[in-house]
């Protein structure tokens, strides 16, 4: 293997789509600059937390509001789309048929779908519970870290629909190919932060 195939930025397809492996060299190294603008807005709403998880203004804490529970089935749910689209991109790559592949992209659809109807009933009933975004810094820095991530997550389930209308109308073209593979790093991307989140803001939260 050249050192072209083992620099690729995206999935390689050095031997199985060389043509779509040189073009989509660029768009994919853009898509990467990118994610690392997304991962200092990241980086920035942690360092938001942090200074504010002690801003409780007299109201609840972190062990007193966190569902551990439900984050640990989020993340498991995560976690399993992960798996499920590195399946997907294994079938585009090894032309397994548009079948299996759109397969797994569904499968992978409604584990992000589940995991936003999870959180979206983690944030109701806090805000049920007098522990809404306006009740302390604390809370509000979770909410909008959380969220933002959440939103992300929003993103890409509707790309990932796009992107099976895409195969339906054109195929498995050079164009679909290059969206996929910029989906694939974009949703593994959301994966690793929903990690950070997890580690970072339930387990640690915790700890009195």
């Amino acid at each position: 293997m050249n050192i072209s195939a083992r620099l690729h930025p995206g999935l390689n397809l050095h031997h199985t789509d060389p043509h779509t492996h040189i073009k989509a060299v660029g768009p994919l190294f853009g898509f990467w600059v990118f994610l690392m603008s997304d991962a200092i807005i990241f980086s920035l709403l942690f360092a938001n937390y942090g200074v504010l998880l002690h801003g409780t203004a007299g109201g609840p804490g972190p062990a007193e509001v966190y569902d551990m529970r439900s984050a640990f089935i989020e993340t498991m749910l995560l976690l399993a789309s992960s798996f499920t689209f590195g399946m997907a991109s294994l079938s585009m790559k090894y032309g397994r048929g548009t079948g299996k592949l759109v397969g797994w992209l569904a499968v992978t659809l409604l584990l992000g779908l589940g995991f936003i109807a999870m959180e979206l009933r983690d944030f109701a009933t806090m805000i049920a519970a007098g522990a809404g975004p306006d009740r302390s810094g604390f809370l509000s820095g979770f909410f909008i870290l959380v969220s933002t991530h959440g939103l992300h997550v929003l993103s890409g389930c509707i790309w990932m629909v796009v992107m099976m209308v895409q195969i339906a109308v054109f195929g498995l073209d050079t164009r679909v190919k290059t969206n996929l593979m910029r989906l694939a790093l974009f949703w593994h991307f959301l994966d690793i932060i929903w990690v950070g989140i997890f580690s970072v803001v339930y387990l640690q939260g915790l700890i009195k």
